[in-house]
């Protein structure tokens, strides 16, 4: 269900129905690009089934799903062709083209083989428990997180979203737990970590299925270099990593957690959403508790 997790507050006041959000969404349905379309951004079903509604309630929590896609037509290919335009028109007129008809002709050749382009579609999850004020999207950068948002934020009337900033940065967090070697209560630090100096040379050091708990890794942190990326486990049921920006990639949920869930083809998704958000809506506050609790909103 989640891969990534980037999280925001939504403000006190927000009061919208279930069937006010579905209603909003399909005005934003998503639509395959047209022939002569770089990009199409809408809402699609999260359940995958066609037609089916483009909000789901799955025991209170909301589920959203973000679809994009886009044309891929390289820039080398236009220039190319344009290059090959401009020659073309060189030799039958004896003139050089100017930088506005070359940048015309560019434009043309875009339009021209647009169609041709092949195309490639992601989705991004969202979340939104409205009893915690949360929005959790799935997103795996904080640019499409953004779009997300924005796109959000004109369908919904009212909503408004923060980003969720925490007292203790991350990174900050992370360097005393490796350097003290004690994870918060009920995390463990797992084997993946790196390390970037905030100097000039912005040098880095990754670890990949390596101990942390050496003093080598302490001499770097206490030579410069802070962790922008850990890998930690919560209470043996989800491991992520941390990142610096508050982000948690590579998110997984451990074979624990399954244990005794429906595995009926018919309840997957839902089964999904339940185990996900289940365990989120425990581990993140644990979380921010460990980074020193929340900033309050402006």
């Amino acid at each position: 269900m989640f891969k990534n997790v980037i999280m925001y507050r939504i403000a006190p006041g927000w009061s919208i129905t279930a069937e006010e959000v579905e209603g909003r969404l399909q005005d934003n349905h998503f639509v395959e690009c047209g022939a002569s379309q770089e990009k199409s951004v809408g809402w699609s079903e999260p359940r995958g089934e066609a037609n089916g509604p483009l909000l789901e309630v799955v025991a209170g929590q909301w589920i959203l799903k973000l679809m994009v896609e886009t044309r891929a037509l390289p820039a080398s290919v236009v220039n190319r062709k344009a290059q090959e335009r401009v020659a073309q028109i060189e030799a039958s007129t004896g003139r050089k083209p100017g930088k506005k008809e070359t940048r015309d002709l560019k434009d043309d050749i875009r339009l021209e083989l647009m169609p041709m382009a092949f195309t490639k579609q992601g989705s991004t999850r969202v979340w939104i428990d409205r009893e915690a004020n949360l929005l959790v999207t799935d997103a795996g950068s904080q640019a499409r997180a953004d779009e997300l948002v924005t796109l959000l934020v004109q369908n919904l009337p009212g909503l408004a979203l923060s980003l969720v900033n925490t007292k203790v940065s991350p990174s900050a967090a992370m360097a005393d737990w490796l350097v003290t070697q004690e994870a918060p209560q009920g995390f463990s630090v797992d084997r993946e970590c790196e390390l970037k100096a905030a100097d000039e040379s912005k040098a880095a050091v990754r670890y990949a299925r390596h101990r942390l708990d050496t003093d080598e890794v302490k001499q770097h942190i206490e030579g410069g270099k802070m962790p922008t990326r850990l890998a930690m486990t919560w209470n043996d049921r989800v491991s992520f990593v941390l990142t610096e920006g508050f982000q948690l990639k590579k998110l997984a949920f451990l074979d624990v957690v399954f244990e005794g869930a429906s595995t009926g083809k018919d309840d997957g998704f839902d089964a999904d959403v339940l185990i996900s958000t289940g365990e989120l809506q425990k581990a993140l506050p644990e979380l921010l508790e460990a980074l020193g609790g929340e900033l309050p909103l402006a």
